[in-house]
């Protein structure tokens, strides 16, 4: 079960570090967001430009609340912060728990990066914590995050329609995945082997 009092470690390997986001990373997640524009992605809960710091504040602001545990992604390889991701909606009766918030710069996407994250957040939300689900929740329009949670091994729930704000105030649809306790190993072999295939390919510029 997991505790009462949810704790927020950091989650590293060779690959990528997670941290708690903190005030002093705002101006690298600022050049993260730059990269590829991304702020200009409505469908998305990626900072605008020059709002890294609050972006930051409202995280702290849900942590205050036990409803969501942001995280800056350090690529290892790249010695530097590129995007962020969150635990949030604990449930600790159940277990469960959902992964989300999550964004990388535009040159850090489509790279191993992705996979490493999950695989950690996976990990400690099944190896440690013992969930028995973990939750994921995208906006309908963003394909490009439904077909990696697909290739993941999540499996879609069904869609919320009308269901949150996003940050231009407009409602969107939101699409539900989720994986299984019992659905893990295959996932997490799945995931190992990505992330080979895809370093693989980064050496030999395939």
């Amino acid at each position: 079960m997991l505790s009462p009092m949810f704790h927020q470690p950091v989650l590293s390997d060779d690959l990528v570090r997670l941290t708690p986001l903190v005030a002093d990373d705002a101006p690298a997640l600022e050049i993260a967001a730059v990269d590829g524009n991304l702020g200009d992605l409505w469908y998305t809960s990626t900072p605008s430009p020059g709002h890294a710091a609050a972006y930051i504040a409202d995280a702290h602001a849900s942590q205050t609340q036990g409803l969501r545990y942001g995280y800056g992604v350090h690529d290892l390889r790249r010695g530097q912060i590129v995007g962020s991701t969150s635990f949030y909606d604990i449930q600790l009766d159940v277990p469960r728990m959902a992964i989300g918030y999550t964004w990388y710069a535009a040159s850090a996407q489509r790279t191993y990066l992705n996979s490493a994250c999950k695989r950690l957040l996976l990990t400690h939300a099944f190896d440690t914590l013992g969930c028995a689900t973990v939750e994921f929740h995208t906006d309908f329009h963003n394909r490009q995050s439904r077909q990696a949670l697909e290739r993941l091994g999540a499996r879609q729930d069904g869609i919320l329609r009308a269901h949150q704000l996003r940050h231009d105030g407009t409602l969107r649809d939101t699409v539900c995945f989720s994986i299984l306790a019992s659905e893990w190993r295959d996932v997490r072999r799945s995931l190992d082997l990505r992330i080979i295939r895809l370093l693989r390919a980064e050496q030999t510029g395939g």
